[in-house]
């Protein structure tokens, strides 16, 4: 590894991490980001609460808290499941696509403002950066 790179890697990994935070907390305060995480899972199609603690990488006991916050809040359903009589299975319903909806407006309007400010070469250096990411680091 060159010290170059190894810088690169660091900068990139903290650049990255400090974007999802403000992202995530900032700009939205209608549902916290665990919620929408496991809302944009089940968006689709339905799961088991352990594929979906798997998925979340988050404990069972985690994952039957934010499940039943959000069947209170009638975000999700759940429902016995067709092949196995001792699991359910969890859905998004109709309120909890239009909440996640409202989330993604609000998180797209705040990264729009943040991209204004910048010279048109620098959102062309993002959307190549955006395509070597999604091609290199999210495949």
């Amino acid at each position: 590894m060159t010290i170059a790179l190894t810088s690169l890697a660091y900068d990139l990994r903290i650049a990255c991490q400090q974007v999802s935070r403000r992202v995530r907390f900032e700009p939205s305060a209608e549902l916290p980001p665990h919620e929408v995480s496991v809302l944009g899972k089940l968006k689709e199609g339905p799961k088991t609460p352990g594929e979906l603690a798997e998925l979340e990488r988050i404990s069972a006991p985690s994952l039957t808290k934010t499940a039943n916050c959000l069947t209170e809040k009638g975000l999700i359903e759940r429902f016995d499941h067709p092949s196995d009589g001792r699991s359910k299975l969890l859905a998004i319903t109709d309120a909890g696509r239009e909440a996640l909806a409202r989330v993604a407006r609000v998180r797209d309007s705040w990264m729009y403002a943040k991209l204004q400010g910048l010279s048109e070469e620098e959102r062309e250096v993002l959307r190549q950066a955006v395509g070597i990411l999604n091609r290199q680091v999210l495949a």
